[in-house]
């Protein structure tokens, strides 16, 4: 299946992704977004938890999760922890083995 956007036709995502006009630092935060909610809603379905049992583990409303999980808002970090603490999940900050050092 193709796309044709502004004139130009698209087979893949990664072609419309390579031809897109966004910075490699709004490509990184993209792929950081999609990263952290595909894990949580992975953690989320490996237990067993609705949409609705996981807010009212958190304390959050179940649009709140839902809108999380659609990418529709970006959380908190506390709203993070919230989320991911009945899910058996914390944050880290861990080295990124593909960044450049600088020297």
């Amino acid at each position: 299946m193709s796309m044709t956007i502004n004139g130009d036709i698209f087979t893949t995502f990664d072609d419309l992704w390579e031809a897109s006009n966004l910075t490699q630092s709004e490509k990184d935060e993209i792929q950081l977004e999609t990263a952290l909610i595909g894990k949580l809603i992975e953690a989320r379905e490996q237990k067993g938890i609705t949409q609705k049992r996981l807010a009212e583990m958190s304390g959050l409303k179940q649009s709140a999760i839902a809108r999380l999980e659609c990418m529709q808002a970006m959380p908190q970090i506390d709203t993070l922890f919230k989320v991911l603490k009945p899910l058996g999940y914390t944050l880290a900050i861990v080295p990124d083995s593909q960044a450049q050092t600088m020297d």
